[in-house]
C-alpha cells in the first residue's frame, strides 16, 4: 500500500467510529493503536512495530494512525481514538496541563531534529554564518531580520526562540509563521524569509538547491551542548495515564515492542530500513531523500529509549518558559519508567 492509499485509510478510521475505546478485543488479542503524523522517518519506530510484527510478538494487535503533525496526534489520543502516541514530548506535557493526565513511557531522541537553523544562502556567503551573527544583522530597511517557524508557539518556534535567547539575540529577529515545507522553502528562495527552521528534508532540500546553509545545525554535537547542556528527551512515547493505569499488561507488552523496534533500527543498515518502510509509509518521496533522512535519524535515535531526570531538566528550559504556554510539571509526574526497564530486563 502505497502512503496516500495509508493516509487515506488512516483518515476514515479516525472519522468514523473503528477506533473507539482504546483497547479493543480482536481475535483473542487486544488492539493498540499508535498515532504519529506527518508520515516521516522521524516515527519509524511505530512503523518497525507494525512490519516487523513486533506487536504480535508481544500478543497484540497494532494499527497505526497516520495525522497531520503533533498536535492533531495528541488530540487523537485524547479523544480516545488511539492508545499510544509518538511525537514531541511536549504533547503530553500540554494534555497534562489541559487536565488530559500522561505518561511518558520512553524517548526515542535525543535532540530535537527540527531545531536546525537555516539562512539565506547569499546572507551566509556575506559571512552570518551563526546564530549570533544572524541576530546581529539588519536588512537593507534597517528592520530585523525575518525567521519562520511552522507556526508561531509550534515546536519549530519553541527550539528555535531557545537557541537565539542562548545566543543572546532572541528580541533582534522577527518570527513569523512559515507554514509547511513547501511555503518554508519558497519564502527562503524568495528571500522573504531571511532564515527558516527546519527539519531534516527541508535542509537538504535548500542545501542541494542552492537557499540556504545551515548556522545552527543539531548534528554539532558541541553547538547543541552549548545552547541545551546536553541530551533531551525530544521525541517521546506517551498514553493517557488513565491507559497506563487500566491497562498496564498491555501498555509493557506495546513499550516491548517498540523497544524491539529501536533495537532493530540499530541493527539494520540504511537500505534495509527503507526497504521495509520507506515505499509503504513514503512511497510518495524519492527513494533518494528517505534514504538519506534514515541516515540522518541513525545518528539521532537514542536505541536504549531511556530518560534521565537529568535529560527531562534540560529539556524543561525549552519546554517550561514564557510563549510557551506550559505550566511546569515535575519529572516524577509525568515520566513512568517501569515499563521501558522492564523491556531492558526482557530483551537486553
Amino acid at each position: 500500500m502505497r502512503r496516500r492509499e495509508f493516509l487515506q485509510g488512516s483518515a476514515l478510521v479516525v472519522g468514523g467510529t473503528a477506533l473507539a475505546p482504546v483497547f479493543v478485543h480482536a481475535q483473542g488479542r487486544k488492539l493498540v493503536t499508535g498515532s504519529f503524523g506527518p508520515a516521516s522517518t522521524l516515527y519509524a519506530p511505530f512503523m518497525v512495530v507494525e512490519t516487523e510484527g513486533f506487536a504480535q510478538a508481544e500478543g497484540l494487535d497494532f494499527k497505526i494512525v497516520i495525522s497531520d503533525g503533533g498536535a492533531r496526534t495528541r488530540q487523537i489520543l485524547a479523544a480516545g481514538q488511539a492508545s499510544h502516541g509518538h511525537g514531541d514530548a511536549s504533547h503530553p506535557l500540554q494534555l497534562t496541563n489541559r487536565g488530559k493526565a500522561c505518561k511518558i513511557l520512553m524517548g526515542t531522541e535525543a535532540r530535537c531534529p527540527y531545531a536546525n537553523i537555516i539562512i539565506r544562502k547569499d546572507l551566509f556567503d556575506q559571512g552570518i554564518n551563526t546564530p549570533e551573527k544572524f541576530g546581529n544583522w539588519k536588512r537593507p530597511d534597517g528592520s530585523k531580520p525575518t525567521i519562520a517557524a511552522t507556526t508561531i508557539g509550534s515546536g519549530t518556534w519553541m527550539y528555535g526562540n531557545y537557541i537565539l535567547e542562548k545566543s543572546g539575540v532572541a528580541d533582534r529577529v522577527t518570527w513569523v509563521n512559515g507554514g509547511g515545507a513547501k511555503t518554508r522553502l519558497g519564502g527562503l528562495q524568495s528571500k522573504q524569509f531571511d532564515a527558516i527552521m527546519a527539519e531534516p528534508s527541508i535542509q537538504f532540500d535548500a542545501e542541494d538547491h542552492g537557499w540556504g546553509r545551515p548556522i545552527y545545525d543539531v548534528r554539532d554535537t558541541a553547538a547543541w551542548d552549548r545552547a541545551f547542556g546536553g541530551p533531551i528527551p525530544t521525541t517521546a512515547v506517551y498514553a493517557l495515564a488513565s491507559t497506563v493505569q487500566a491497562e498496564p499488561d498491555v501498555t509493557q507488552a506495546f513499550v516491548n515492542a517498540v523497544y524491539r523496534s529501536m533495537l532493530w533500527l540499530k541493527a539494520h543498515s540504511i537500505d534495509e530500513i527503507y526497504a521495509r518502510i520507506g515505499e509503504k509509509y513514503m512511497g510518495d518521496v524519492d527513494p533518494k531523500a528517505v534514504k538519506r533522512e534514515i541516515a540522518y535519524f541513525k545518528q539521532l535515535w537514542k536505541y536504549d529509549a531511556m530518560m534521565s531526570e537529568a535529560d527531562f531538566k534540560n529539556g524543561a528550559q525549552v519546554w517550561f518558559r514564557e510563549g510557551t504556554d506550559i505550566k511546569p510539571i515535575a519529572f516524577a509526574e509525568i515520566v513512568d519508567l517501569r515499563f521501558i526497564l522492564a523491556a531492558h530486563k526482557k530483551l537486553g
